[in-house]
């Protein structure tokens, strides 16, 4: 076999011969997935080759032109390419079933698709699935033994130079190999609204990212269960209409360094991206379709592809809302004692907890001993064993901050030892990367978390790719363009972002946005403080966020201090649920606005934000299963939230004839309780 590089598919025709196709089509039968193995001839050649090829269509709307798929691995073979046609068998099935999903949006899911699976010579085969809400494919191996993976190709070729919401890697140019070096970054930035062809050549993309199609459908792009294996990345390289994979190579030497000695820098890569057992799944990649907006934003297929539970039991594991020390920078005052991280200001924060109900408190980085990566060396200012029996005195558990490096050396002992001592979860951060070596670190601490109680929260993280299905103790991800940025970022437009992500990232999964600032600008008067943060549109959109995302452990950003004098928003905020039984999506276009309802046990919640338009809001209330209520609660911008953005109205709001109606402020937000 040829060495197999993208510069050679400019190479390549097609014979006038295909061979045979194979078509798979979604429940609903609007979904088309066609799948054939191709004769290609090299130009100037009489030799040929098999290669597999995928296409789709939603009704007559053309999604993928056809794409080719392949894995060239370590022995020689590259599984989807061949000499000659090596499809053995083809065989269909049909699912319809009910998945159970704690601490999601939803308490149950119907898991319906078809199946098709391409059995090949060599002991492999390609797992096609189609649901109403996309396609999915990957790989399977059934070899003897380990192999190495030299390179995935994964192509997602568009018939028209459609535009995309890209999240670009968000890394700057040094020494070496520019591509190479955006293998380290922390998968956060805002989206570039582009077209394909404009798509910055030298730089990679994350996932999920978006592609507008015609007639007003949408294609995103992830993938799911992936596991002992690298993350994928998408880049145009040429002016094309073509989207191509790539995967960070294995480490092959690292270092101990980074921010505070705290993460794992490779220094040199191998000429593969994974080692792998013979026996195995490879990850999904997924291709949602939307017919409209509103169905990006509430799509099921990540969790659905992932793998079950490992954990069985899941009743030890509580979700809940904490009151989170970093961004507020520990600022306290009417106090009798100097704020910072020390054992009187955490008592505070859990004292404020207790009072409202408000499950947890994190202790983010500085309780350790700093540059140390050693999670056992605690500075003299912090008691945790003292603070432990504090909290539990007050119904609040304390979740400890940890740097990757720091928790990869020793965690075993770590969760051991703070799981014995009464701490709940570890906010786990800064791996700023997904390599193999990365993700099944990913794996190891959930599996190794789950045995000793403990909950975790991913930071410096890659999208979610299903394992809160996989480990239900892995309650949340960052992986976004989050409020934390807030306090040093004046030119970012986090309005538009905030009304972006539901529709792009959070179709992936949970994400730690951190909202909750009770400090709020309009778009002329937002300034960056470090030390005093504020937030980017009115009071009433924070508010608002509490139910728009989806965060089972869920974070309010502020001081104890400023939650206190605004005590009828943080009651509010503390009795927002953070995991659902229902959730439907009510209306919303993307970097535009949304309003999304959410219901856990008997009662409704909607929330709504919008862009930096001001709009009024009409909703039909009748699409929501078993709705009869005659008024709620809302708190709604006030008359001045364009000049005052933390001007907000609290009332009672009427039903009439199952409809509603609301305004919004520039950036503003409404939170309705039925």
């Amino acid at each position: 076999m040829k060495k197999l590089l993208l510069s050679a598919l400019l190479l390549l025709c097609v014979s006038a011969f295909a061979q045979k196709q194979y078509t798979l089509q979604s429940p609903n039968g609007k979904i088309t997935v066609t799948v054939s193995e191709d004769e290609i001839c090299e130009m100037n050649s009489e030799q040929s080759e098999y290669w597999l090829y995928y296409s789709i269509k939603h009704e007559e709307t053309a999604v993928l032109d056809k794409s080719a798929i392949f894995m060239q691995i370590d022995n020689g073979k590259t599984l989807g390419i061949s000499s000659k046609p090596s499809i053995i068998t083809a065989k269909t099935q049909s699912v319809n079933q009910t998945v159970k999903a704690p601490f999601y949006k939803r308490a149950e899911i119907q898991d319906q698709y078809n199946e098709l699976t391409l059995s090949f010579k060599g002991n492999y085969k390609v797992i096609f699935r189609a649901y109403n809400e996309g396609i999915a494919y990957r790989f399977q191996t059934d070899f003897k033994k380990p192999f190495k993976v030299i390179r995935e190709f994964v192509e997602f070729k568009f018939d028209e130079d459609y535009t995309a919401w890209v999240p670009y890697v968000n890394a700057r140019k040094g020494d070496g190999n520019f591509i190479e070096q955006q293998f380290y970054n922390s998968f956060e930035n805002t989206y570039t609204v582009t077209p394909l062809s404009k798509m910055e050549y030298d730089r990679l993309a994350f996932l999920p990212l978006l592609i507008e199609l015609k007639d007003g459908k949408k294609a995103v792009i992830t993938e799911a269960d992936l596991e002992d294996y690298p993350g994928m990345y998408l880049r145009n390289s040429l002016p094309s209409k073509v989207l191509h994979a790539y995967h960070a190579g294995y480490p092959k030497t690292r270092e101990q360094g980074g921010h505070n000695n705290l993460q794992w820098i490779v220094k040199e890569r191998e000429n593969y991206i994974a080692k792998v057992e013979g026996k195995r799944s490879f990850p999904w990649r997924i291709i949602t379709i939307s017919e409209n907006d509103k169905e990006l934003a509430d799509n099921d297929l990540v969790y659905l592809l992932a793998s079950p539970n490992r954990i069985g039991d899941v009743s030890w594991i509580q979700p809940g809302k904490v009151a989170w020390d970093w961004w507020n920078w520990w600022n306290l005052y009417g106090v009798d004692f100097a704020a910072g991280i020390n054992n009187e200001t955490y008592k505070y924060f859990i004292d404020f907890a207790s009072q409202y109900g408000i499950e947890y408190v994190i202790l983010d980085e500085g309780w350790a001993v700093n540059k140390q990566a050693d999670l056992f060396q605690v500075i003299p200012e912090i008691n945790l064993p003292e603070l432990v029996k504090y909290g539990a005195e007050r119904n609040v558990g304390l979740v400890l901050w940890a740097g990757y490096a720091a928790m990869d050396k020793d965690m075993e002992h770590v969760c051991q030892h703070y799981s014995e001592m009464g701490i709940k979860g570890f906010k786990v951060d800064f791996m700023d990367g997904d390599d193999q070596m990365i993700v099944d670190f990913y794996y190891r601490m959930a599996k190794t978390a789950a045995k000793y109680h403990l909950f975790i929260d991913f930071h410096g993280a890659y999208k979610p790719t299903g394992l809160n299905r996989t480990y239900p103790n892995v309650l949340n991800h960052e992986g976004v363009y989050g409020m934390e940025q807030e306090r040093w970022d004046s030119k970012s437009d986090f309005v538009t972002n905030e009304v972006t992500i539901p529709f792009i990232r959070m179709l992936a999964g949970p994400m730690d946005y951190t909202q909750g600032a009770m400090r709020n600008a309009g778009k002329y008067s937002f300034t960056a403080i470090y030390t005093e943060p504020m937030s980017q549109g009115t009071r009433c959109r924070q508010l608002a966020e509490y139910v728009i995302y989806e965060s089972p452990f869920n974070m309010l950003c502020d001081s104890p201090s400023n939650y206190i004098r605004e005590d009828e928003c943080t009651r509010f905020i503390a009795s927002v649920p953070t995991t659902w039984d229902e959730t439907i999506v009510l209306d919303g276009k993307v970097g535009e606005y949304i309003v999304i309802a959410r219901r856990k046990d008997f009662r409704w919640y909607i929330g709504a934000i919008t862009n930096w338009e001001e709009r009024n809001i009409e909703l039909d209330l009748s699409v929501l299963p078993n709705f009869g209520a005659k008024s709620g609660r809302i708190f709604r911008d006030g008359i001045n939230a364009n000049r005052a953005a933390r001007d907000y109205v609290a009332e009672q709001i009427q039903v009439m004839g199952n409809k509603v109606k609301f305004h919004l402020a520039e950036g503003g937000g409404a939170v309705m309780v039925f």
